[in-house]
């Protein structure tokens, strides 16, 4: 495992004891966990699993179906 050094003010590293210990934490483990959300390259559970939770939304079809036509362009 990696260690990191950071240097921060004193005020942000009031924040963070603060925000670890609200978490139950360690300091350590609470910027871990904020770097690996932080550079995720894939979407929670939690946000996959609300897909398709939203039936009623109609679909991009739909709601133009509901437009006017539009006006006409003038050419470039």
């Amino acid at each position: 495992m990696a260690q990191l050094t950071l240097y921060l003010d004193r005020d942000t590293e009031s924040k963070v004891k603060r925000a670890a210990k609200a978490a139950g934490v360690s300091v350590s483990r609470w910027v871990s966990n904020l770097i690996r959300e932080r550079t995720a390259e894939e979407w929670p559970d939690s946000v996959r699993e609300m897909a398709g939770s939203w039936p009623e939304t109609p679909t991009a079809e739909e709601l133009r179906e509901k437009l006017p036509d539009d006006i006409p362009r003038e050419p470039f």
